[in-house]
C-alpha cells in the first residue's frame, strides 16, 4: 500500500495528530520564553507540568465516551478547542498560573490525541493496514517544523503572543481538514461476536508501560534540550530549537520507514530495536560537550523512539478482542499520557538537584523497561 493510500484512509486522524504536534512543537521551543515569563525555577516548572499530567489522565478516562457522544464530530470539535487553548501560555505570569494552563492544555491536546488513535485502530481492522506510523510522522513533522518556526521568530524578537497566535491559526487549518462527513462510519459490533467478561489487563499495563516511558524519554527530550542548549551550553535565544526541531524531523522520517518495516518485521522485534536505540541516544544527550553533540544524540534517541508509541498501539490493537479496543487503548494511553507529562516533570525535579545531565541518564534508565515490557506482551501471545 502507498503511503499517499494510507493517508486518504485516514485523513482525519492524520491532520489531528498534525494538529497536536504543531501545539507541542510551539511549545517545546517557547518554554525558555514562558519559563522566565512566569518566573519559574527548574523545580517549579516540573511541578507546572503536573498539571498537564493530571490534566491528560481526566481526558483518558472519559475518552470512550466522549467518541461515541461526538461521533463524526470528536476529532474537528476537540481540534478547534485546541486552537482556543493554546492561546493561554503566553499569559503565564507566575508558577501557579503556568500550572493551571497547563492542565487545561494537557487535558484538551490528551482528548485529540486519543481521539486520533482510537480512530486509527478501528481503520486498521476495517481496511486490513498498518496506519499507525504514517499518522504519528505527521504530528512529528507538524512539531519539527512548528519548533524551527518558533525559534526563528524568537530569535527575530517576537513576542510570544504573537507567535501562540500565528501557531493557531496554522492549527485552525488542521482542525478543518479533520472533518470526514460521509466517510465517517461508527463502530459495528459484529453479531454473535461478544467480547470477554474481562479486558486483558496484563496486556494492556504492559503497554501502558511501554507508552508511558517512551513518552518520558521522548517529552523529556523535546522539553528539555531546548533549556540545556541555552542555558547549560551557553546557545543564544533561540538556538535551543534545533533541539526540539531535530527530534521531530527525524522521528517523521523514522515514522515513515517504520511504516514499511513494521510490516515486514513485526511490531515486537521493530519495539524491542528501538528502545536499545532510545536508550543510547539519551544517554549521549547527557554526556554531550557541545551543541552538535546534543543534536547527534537528539538524532539516535528519536531514531529510536519513534516507532515506539504507534507499533505499540498497533500491537495492543492485535491482541485484544476488537469490542474491548477502544476501552484498552483508553486506559494504556491512560498511563501513556501520565508519562507525557511527567518526563518534563521529572527532569525538572532532578535537574534542580542534581542538574540536567543527570536527569537525562535517570531518564535513560526508565525508557530501557520498554524491552523487558514487549518481551511479557510477546510471551503472552505465544501462550495464547
Amino acid at each position: 500500500m502507498s503511503l499517499l493510500t494510507a493517508i486518504k484512509i485516514s485523513r482525519a486522524p492524520f491532520f489531528a495528530l498534525g494538529a497536536v504536534g504543531t501545539y507541542w512543537g510551539t511549545l517545546a521551543a517557547a518554554i525558555p520564553g514562558i519559563k522566565a515569563q512566569a518566573g519559574a525555577s527548574d523545580l517549579q516548572l516540573g511541578l507546572a507540568l503536573v498539571g498537564g499530567a493530571l490534566g491528560s489522565m481526566v481526558a483518558m478516562w472519559f475518552a470512550p465516551r466522549l467518541s461515541v457522544a461526538l461521533g463524526r464530530h470528536v476529532l474537528p470539535a476537540l481540534a478547534i478547542v485546541v486552537v482556543a487553548a493554546m492561546q493561554l501560555p503566553p499569559h503565564a505570569n507566575s508558577p501557579a498560573t503556568l500550572f493551571a494552563i497547563l492542565a487545561v492544555l494537557g487535558g484538551t491536546l490528551a482528548s485529540v490525541d486519543i481521539g486520533a488513535n482510537m480512530r486509527l485502530s478501528q481503520l486498521e481492522e476495517r481496511h486490513g493496514v498498518h496506519l499507525m506510523n504514517i499518522n504519528h510522522a505527521m504530528s512529528s513533522l507538524c512539531f519539527g517544523s512548528a519548533a524551527l518556526v518558533v525559534g526563528g521568530l524568537r530569535h527575530a524578537g517576537v513576542d510570544l503572543i504573537t507567535i501562540f497566535a500565528v501557531m493557531g491559526v496554522v492549527n485552525g487549518v488542521l482542525a478543518a481538514l479533520t472533518y470526514e462527513g460521509r466517510a465517517w462510519r461508527p463502530f459495528q459490533p459484529l453479531d454473535g461476536d461478544a467480547a470477554p467478561a474481562a479486558i486483558p489487563w496484563l496486556i494492556v499495563s504492559m503497554a501502558g508501560l511501554m507508552l508511558l516511558v517512551s513518552f518520558v524519554g521522548e517529552t523529556a527530550v523535546e522539553t528539555w534540550t531546548a533549556l540545556f542548549i541555552e542555558r547549560e551550553l551557553d546557545g543564544a535565544p533561540g538556538q535551543g530549537s534545533f533541539g526540539p526541531a531535530t527530534l521531530g524531523f527525524i522521528m517523521a522520517a523514522v515514522r515513515l520507514l517504520g511504516q514499511v518495516t513494521t510490516e515486514k518485521l513485526g511490531e515486537d522485534r521493530v519495539i524491542i530495536w528501538s528502545g536499545a536505540l532510545g536508550v543510547i541516544g539519551i544517554l549521549v544527550i547527557a554526556t554531550a560537550p557541545g551543541t552538535w553533540a546534543v543534536l547527534i544524540g537528539v538524532g539516535i534517541a528519536a531514531a529510536g523512539l519513534a516507532v515506539i508509541v504507534p507499533t505499540a498501539n498497533s500491537l495492543l490493537g492485535k491482541m485484544v478482542h476488537r469490542e474491548q479496543r477502544a476501552h484498552a487503548i483508553a486506559r494504556a494511553w491512560l498511563f501513556g499520557m501520565f508519562g507525557f507529562f511527567i518526563g518534563p516533570s521529572l527532569i525538572g525535579f532532578i535537574a534542580e538537584l542534581a542538574g540536567l545531565r543527570v536527569a537525562f541518564v535517570v531518564v535513560a534508565g526508565l525508557v530501557s523497561a520498554i524491552i523487558p515490557a514487549v518481551l511479557v506482551m510477546t510471551a503472552h501471545k505465544r501462550r495464547g
